[in-house]
């Protein structure tokens, strides 16, 4: 009767049959013969392997220590090390839980020690969780996992006694499509689809079934031959369209999930059974390689036909329409509101209870509910009192914190920003604009609009007059509408009007009246530079700074430098008829000048913009300080020569001082050693804008501009700003404001360029590194020592030309030719530059004498008058612009 029983019991536990059973025993023969073979085999093998042990309730503790010396077997064939075989180890019951992972241990004596530490779970049955942490986590390369490209074979060894709680087919064939090879071993009554659903292809290699856990000993032998024989897929050309499985000496292809292996046994097309076939599913039909399987929507199960399903999770459906939280009872649900929260008449929706409706709050002005409790709150424009309860008014206008740009004007709840006349309120509720009465009216105007402060008026261009409708415009008869007082001829220009002569009569010194042409102008007088006619008769004179030679007619140059007491310290300069003072290089003349200073004694308003943003780096911003205190130490710092501010910006601006703050070069160098960094955004604009409107204010010490002292601003910036910079630096610059652009590391050259002044080549220095700043310093130095030089030089000169302060004329002399022949006058009137007279016309004056009335001499003579009339013109020209540039420096 025993026999039958234990006959009865082989039938049933062990899976596959007889075959099955016939193969173990020869393993098991020839794992004797062959144990020294299989652990030299499995010497210096290179594998990752993780251990999926069942903890669940269904597993007994004393089958739960069997799987722990099954474990500890396989370990005894492995040579375990961080180049060769490498072990982790997961558990799983309800939830998954990871004992030691591929990278925790690297001697076997460690891993042993660790397995025999690992405590009973002893609750569900979650296989499809477990299998899916192994796939995503444990063979992830920062768990220990070897990279794929290595081709190091990746293996899981699962142990389960039961049914699984969740899906495992659809994980399992994911992880097996990855490269991961699945040994599933089945304990008890385990369903054999099941495990075939886990394991790798083909089963007879790797799913096996046993009766109980004491017979899982009896498959050690079975796996130290699968795990220690050669992976072929790691060495041959395999050839598999998607994936290659090893076998025990040999390999298969495998596809991916949704494909079917071809006929050649190594290609792949896409299958869809749940397309192709009748699968009768109730909810779901789920594609399993090479077949399907049914499954359930939310809150049902599988019925044991494997096609229907039954409720089991009542609150799955949509919550069952609770607003918080679905109860699930033995046969049905309830609904159940979170904590602070009550539930509604329609037991569905919750509410909040009010505890400002159930008490007498007291609360002056608002009772706010909270989950527990109320507290009292005050309206806009109010403050809660130390009560807690009753408000009191807060006047936000008096704070200062209301960032209205003109007129603050408090309310009963708050505040609002007013603009004085003439101005309307932007879209931000705060800044200010002056109205443009022209642009937002119909105004009529014909030509001009000008916008006044409460309304406009028409005005008209240059040469016309406004109409009595104060709107259209005629052209500006002058000579008619003022007592010219013109002796002859009266003649309209396009702004005013100028008396003229008839033939014959010159127009005197005032202007207006006129005197017949003096016998310069009648006679071929032969003076090289001026004619001085008294009616009776003339004499030749000289431009000033030039002799008159002993003919009496021609003139030589005078060295003024040389025939007066220039006082000029250093080189006289002769200049036309008079001369200028100039220094030696690396000096700089002074404000009288005449004496020289070195270009570092000259007097500067200079000031620092500094980048104080989070991309600098603390340790660069020291940097920075050495590069300032390297352009302090060239100049010198006294209230007669260089005023020094500082500015250094990052989200705001901060002045770190003012021109007028310090006096001498020690207090200045100890305010910038001392500079904090302020570390955030990079407002680059913004700081130009302050450096602009306050930095060189009399107030904070800049000097006045008819004291015509240099304003240099220094800007430095390691990386784009956050906000338009080419603005401000546009209208610094128009104010007179000399801007050197100095760029480290991120500095975008656009912007660089649209810093600095013209020519933009001589204001920017760029480098990529810090440890380039000493060389830019020098650089610095040296080009505002040769630009404070230059603009000395000139301001002088114009001094001297009186053109500071004066309007500009031209250099010109006026000579009129009165060509007197026999039969025939001609008169010319021509402006010549002082020095090109009639020396120039002709090589021999006396010749052109001769034959002055010859028509051929006389065609010349214009053509050469209008040459150089035309060059005079342009001289003109030139020099007005110059003058207006400088004019408008010294104005703004």
């Amino acid at each position: 009767m025993k026999r039958m029983i234990l006959y009865f019991l082989l039938l049933v536990g062990l899976f596959p049959v007889s075959a099955r059973e016939r193969q173990l025993r020869r393993i098991s023969l020839s794992q004797r013969n062959d144990a020294t073979f299989l652990e030299n085999a499995c010497s210096n093998k290179r594998l990752d392997l993780v251990f999926i042990i069942d903890s669940s309730r269904s597993v007994r503790p004393y089958d739960f220590e069997k799987v722990k010396e099954f474990i500890l077997t396989i370990l005894q064939f492995l040579d375990i090390s961080p180049d060769n075989t490498r072990v982790g180890l997961i558990q799983y019951a309800s939830t998954v839980k990871n004992e030691f992972s591929l990278k925790t241990f690297k001697k076997k004596q460690d891993v042993e020690r660790a397995v025999k530490r690992m405590m009973y779970l002893a609750t569900g049955t979650m296989t499809g969780l477990a299998i899916q942490y192994a796939m995503n986590i444990a063979f992830s390369e920062s768990e220990g996992a070897r990279p794929l490209r290595e081709n190091v074979p990746r293996v899981i060894m699962i142990v389960t006694d039961g049914r699984p709680q969740d899906p495992v087919a659809e994980i399992a064939a994911k992880t097996r499509n990855s490269g991961i090879l699945i040994f599933a071993i089945g304990v008890g009554r385990v369903d054999m689809n099941t495990l075939k659903s886990i394991g790798s292809e083909p089963y007879e290699e790797h799913v096996f079934l046993v009766a109980n856990f004491s017979q899982i000993e009896s498959l050690t032998s079975v796996f130290q031959t699968k795990i220690c024989v050669q992976h072929m897929c790691s060495i041959a050309q395999h050839g598999c369209d998607h994936f290659c499985i090893n076998i025990p000496g040999s390999y298969v292809c495998k596809c991916k999930h949704g494909y079917i292996l071809d006929l050649d046994r190594r290609s792949c097309s896409i299958q869809d059974l749940c397309e192709t076939e009748k699968h009768e599913c109730e909810h779901i039909c789920v594609n399993t390689p090479g077949s399907y399987v049914c499954q359930c929507y939310d809150g049902y199960e599988l019925e044991e036909d494997g096609k229907n399903c039954f409720i089991v999770d009542y609150c799955a459906l949509n919550n069952q329409g609770c607003q918080h939280e679905c109860i699930n009872t033995e046969d049905s649900y309830y609904c159940q509101c979170h904590i602070g929260f009550v539930l509604n008449p329609d037991k569905k929706t919750c509410k909040r209870p009010d505890h400002c409706a159930l008490k007498n709050h007291d609360c002056q002005q608002k009772c706010v509910n909270t989950d527990e409790s109320y507290f009292c709150q005050c309206n806009q424009g109010f403050t809660l009192n130390p009560d807690k309860r009753t408000c009191k008014r807060i006047n936000i206008c008096s704070l200062g914190k209301h960032g209205c740009q003109h007129e603050c004007v408090s309310t009963e709840e708050s505040y609002m920003c007013k603009c004085q006349t003439g101005y309307i309120l932007n879209h931000d509720g705060k800044t200010c604009r002056r109205i443009d009465h022209c642009a937002e009216f119909n105004h009529g105007c014909e030509q001009l609009c000008l916008n006044t402060r409460e309304s406009y008026i028409c005005q008209c261009s240059e040469g016309f007059i406004i109409n009595e409708d104060l709107k259209t415009c005629s052209r500006a008869d002058y000579c008619l509408l003022n007592d010219h007082g013109c002796e002859h001829l009266c003649a309209n220009t396009g702004t005013s009007y100028i008396c003229q002569c008839i033939e014959g009569y010159v127009l005197q010194s005032d202007g207006k009246a006129c005197k017949r042409t003096d016998l310069c102008k009648l006679v071929d007088h032969g003076c090289e530079q001026l004619c001085d006619s008294d009616g009776e008769s003339y004499v030749c004179k000289c431009h000033e700074g030039f002799k008159l030679n002993k003919d009496r007619r021609t003139c030589r140059n005078q060295d003024v430098c040389k025939s007066i007491d220039h006082g000029c310290e250093h080189i006289c300069v002769n200049i036309n008829d008079s001369y200028a003072c100039e220094c030696h290089e690396g000096f700089i003349l002074w404000n009288d000048g005449k004496t020289c200073k070195r270009c570092n004694e000259g007097p500067i308003d200079l000031v620092f913009v500094i980048d104080g943003s989070k991309s600098l780096g603390e340790n660069n911003f020291e940097i920075v300080k050495e590069f300032v205190l390297g352009i302090l130490d060239s100049l010198t710092i006294s209230p007669k020569a260089a005023h020094i501010g500082l500015l250094q910006y990052s989200s705001h601006v901060r002045t770190e001082f003012t021109l007028k703050q310090f006096n001498t070069a020690k207090d200045m160098k100890k305010a910038v050693t001392q500079m904090k960094y302020m570390g955030k955004g990079s407002m680059t604009g913004l700081a130009l804008k302050q450096m602009t409107e306050r930095s060189f204010t009399e107030a904070e010490g800049a000097r006045r501009i008819s004291a015509n002292i240099p304003r240099v601003s220094v800007v430095f910036t390691d990386g784009r700003a956050q906000d338009d910079a080419s603005e401000w630096a546009a209208k610094a610059k128009q104010s007179g404001i000399t801007i050197y652009a100095v760029g480290i590391g991120k500095s975008i050259e656009e912007e660089l360029r649209a810093i600095a002044s013209e020519p933009v080549e001589k204001h920017i220095f760029y480098a990529e590194e810090f440890k380039a700043m000493e060389e830019i310093t020098e650089k610095l130095q040296k080009r505002i020592c040769e630009d404070l030089k230059n603009y000395q030089e000139t301001t002088n000169r114009l001094h001297s030309m009186n053109l500071l302060s004066e309007e500009p004329e031209a250099s010109t002399l006026a000579i009129t030719d009165v060509l007197s022949c026999s039969n025939f006058a001609v008169h010319h009137k021509y402006l010549f530059k002082e020095k090109q007279l009639w020396t120039k016309a002709s090589a021999n004056p006396s010749d052109d004498k001769k034959n002055l009335c010859k028509c051929e001499n006389l065609t010349n003579f214009q053509n050469f008058a209008t040459t150089e009339f035309r060059k005079l013109i342009q001289q003109l020209e030139e020099m007005s612009k110059r003058i207006e540039a400088l004019e408008n420096r010294l104005r703004y």
